[in-house]
């Protein structure tokens, strides 16, 4: 029998997916992960991290230069030039 009062579980995105979605390099979605910048969960033992799909729209959203084209230069380490 299926509790109805359970939220479905939504499939979770790994490092390299969100690197993809961003286009950035993975250690750059690790380095974002660890500083606070991108929400993570880590799993296991080992700390995988995962990350939930609505973060990362809202990460898009929160840090998309005028024209729409993703991450600012401040997060592109341009600011620091």
């Amino acid at each position: 029998m299926v509790n109805a009062n359970r939220a479905p579980v939504t499939p979770m995105l790994t490092t390299t997916e969100v690197a993809a979605i961003l286009n950035v390099h993975i250690n750059t979605v690790r380095r974002w992960s660890n500083q606070g910048t991108l929400k993570a969960y880590q799993l296991g033992p080992r700390g995988d991290r995962r990350f939930r799909r609505e973060d990362i729209e809202e990460f898009l959203a929160g840090h998309s230069n005028q024209n729409g084209e993703g991450e600012s230069q401040e997060m592109n380490g341009a600011a620091d030039e």
